[in-house]
């Protein structure tokens, strides 16, 4: 165990630093980087003005050199200046990333706790209609675009019922007022996941099922129900708690769509404006962070197979 954690950290570090190379050469692949710095195009901009602002942001010395002013302010938590507001960049994503947070995890728990039990339920009643319903709702999740789901269910739940608000998130007010703002971008996000857990949850249980063990334990008069949950369940779980991680770390990193069209005031948000308004340092910020995210429950799930399945040695 102890030389997997250390090797999956010497891997999260080397991975860490690849998405600083990217980050940082993606803001220099233009003609003139002093573009990604301004708010305005270089009309009307002198030249003594222009040399000022290289100077102040170190334009003006080697690439190499830049990189690595750039990454030791970053490794001292020191992400910039914002372009458009002039705010701490490291303040403005602590100040989003809870909304994103709270979405994220209503959305992951959501599809967590229909995804799985509709797949078990789908494989153990394979052939029959709660089957056919099952893979429907899988194919439509998978298949269905999050920005048209997130339309179509402002269109039919906010404006043509009125039972739900359309959008943005109430900071203030009784908890099930706010609450309603918050059932329509959480369904959304969590559609799609939720047919991935169902249709993954649905294939791993019907290849245990089929396997020697199950047919042993049912023909030495094994209860069904203990079958099913403790010898066919457990080992079925492998695939979805792999999974599990990605969509979690997707609902985070992912959720730029339903965001965006819910108003919803998160990291998915923050990076479409940074985006639209050509804030290198916000959008670098909030890359950063998705990485580690990454590296984080990528290795959460690695270490969870052992809990899930002894027979798993991380060595």
């Amino acid at each position: 165990m102890r030389r997997f954690l250390v090797r999956r950290g010497v891997f999260a570090v080397f991975t860490l630093w690849g998405v600083t190379i990217i980050v940082f050469g993606l803001s220099r692949l233009g003609p003139d980087p002093l573009l990604m710095f301004v708010r305005e195009s270089s009309y009307g901009l002198s030249e003594e003005t222009a040399t000022a602002l290289r100077e102040k942001w170190g334009l003006d010395r080697p690439l190499a050199v830049q990189y690595l002013i750039w990454l030791g302010r970053v490794a001292q938590g020191d992400l910039g200046e914002s372009i458009s507001s002039g705010r701490k960049v490291t303040t403005t994503i602590r100040e989003t990333v809870g909304n994103t947070l709270q979405l994220g995890v209503g959305a992951w728990l959501l599809a967590t706790v229909t995804g799985i039990p509709l797949g078990v339920l789908s494989a153990v009643r394979r052939g029959s209609t709660a089957d056919y319903a099952g893979r429907t709702v899988a194919l439509l999740g998978q298949a269905t675009p999050p920005f048209w789901l997130a339309l179509l269910a402002i269109l039919i739940f906010a404006i043509a019922f009125g039972w739900l608000p359309v959008a943005t998130k109430l900071r203030e007010g009784p908890v099930w007022e706010q609450a309603r703002y918050f059932i329509l971008p959480t369904v959304v996000l969590a559609f799609h996941p939720m047919a991935t857990y169902l249709r993954l949850t649905r294939s791993a249980m019907l290849e245990v099922l089929d396997s020697e063990y199950i047919k042993l334990a049912r023909a030495k008069g094994v209860k069904a129900p203990k079958v099913l949950w403790k010898h066919a369940f457990r080992n079925a779980l492998i695939q979805p708690v792999t999974t599990s991680a990605l969509i979690f770390a997707s609902f985070i990193t992912g959720a730029i769509f339903v965001e965006t069209v819910f108003a919803w005031p998160g990291l998915g948000r923050l990076a479409a404006r940074a985006t639209f308004d050509n804030d290198f340092p916000v959008l670098a910020g909030v890359v950063l962070l998705f990485g580690v995210i990454y590296l984080v429950l990528n290795f959460l799930a690695d270490v969870s197979y052992v809990v899930i399945d002894p027979r798993i040695r991380l060595d």
